[in-house]
């Protein structure tokens, strides 16, 4: 990873906030470690390496409760549809957006997926 990279990545961590292991999620949904790989290789959840420790870790956000947040998934495909990387998927996720108002993870959270994923469908035009 360039210095430039982990720049961008550090301040994305930063961005976000909360973040969780992948042991740890694997453990609050009962899962096995491997189920959580594939849960991040299906892309219903995305994870990145924290620059500071190397260890692969997700927003805390994108678990909700017992299961990861359904909306997600959906939203994911079409951000990566569009052109974007985990990285500036997970940025633009978290980034307040007045006209919405507040942040598009908020949103998702709130059940407000389809204006999210209208949203995300008009950048990739």
């Amino acid at each position: 990873m360039t210095e430039e990279n982990t720049a961008k990545t550090a301040e994305i961590f930063e961005l976000v906030g909360e973040w969780t292991t992948i042991p740890d999620i694997a453990e609050a949904l009962d899962l096995k470690v491997t189920r959580v790989h594939n849960l991040i290789s299906d892309r219903a959840i995305l994870a990145l390496r924290d620059p500071e420790t190397g260890v692969r870790k997700v927003p805390a956000l994108f678990i909700n409760g017992n299961r990861p947040l359904e909306s997600l998934k959906g939203t994911l495909t079409v951000l990566s549809d569009a052109g974007f990387s985990d990285e500036e998927t997970i940025e633009w996720l978290f980034t307040k957006d007045e006209t919405l108002p507040g942040r598009p993870i908020d949103a998702l959270i709130d059940g407000r997926k389809t204006e999210i994923r209208r949203r995300a469908s008009a950048m990739a035009w």
